[in-house]
């Protein structure tokens, strides 16, 4: 969210969307609120359940005027990536996305865990493990490097200009 208002700073209301089957949802819904509040933001939720449900899901956006939208990680965000991609450009608004998989296939941006950093650290445990230590006496670690990414080629597309402030701090940028 801090990421959306700091690249584009007219973005006032932003569309939500999110798996009402996600483990996190409660979760992301309370924090996104939390962070928007703070942030003078306002947030229009929806659920989407399936494919289909995404086009349904667009047309209040689309009638409330969202400024910017945040699509967090998830089975269906994922499965239906294409359309979710193309719905957020044909509404000319900015997205960001929780993994950078979205940004390659042509979405704006993504901030989220590094995923490589992920598999590597379980690869250590797996090492630990292999080497006789137990499972339950290794500590639970929470993720530690996160990557922004951002698709210049979709920004330009859709006619938005992203801070040069965020652009300096991209992990990779698509040209």
């Amino acid at each position: 969210m801090e990421l959306l208002k700091e690249a584009f700073s007219n973005v006032k209301i932003v569309g939500l969307l999110t798996t009402p089957t996600s483990e996190t949802r409660e979760s992301t819904l309370d924090l996104t609120k939390t962070v928007a509040k703070a942030l003078g933001l306002q947030i229009q939720h929806h659920d989407i359940k399936d494919g289909p449900d995404i086009d349904r899901s667009f047309e209040p956006l689309k009638k409330l005027r969202v400024d910017a939208l945040h699509m967090p990680a998830g089975a269906i965000t994922t499965l239906n990536s294409k359309r979710l991609i193309a719905l957020a450009a044909k509404l000319g608004v900015p997205a960001i996305y929780q993994t950078p998989i979205l940004v390659e296939k042509g979405g704006l941006m993504s901030y989220g865990v590094n995923f490589g950093d992920l598999y590597r650290r379980a690869a250590g445990y797996v090492d630990k493990i292999l080497k006789g230590a137990k499972p339950a006496d290794l500590p639970v670690e929470q993720p530690t490097k996160f990557e922004l990414v951002i698709n210049l080629k979709t920004a330009k597309q859709i006619g938005l200009t992203i801070s040069p402030n965020v652009l300096a701090r991209a992990d990779r940028v698509i040209r």
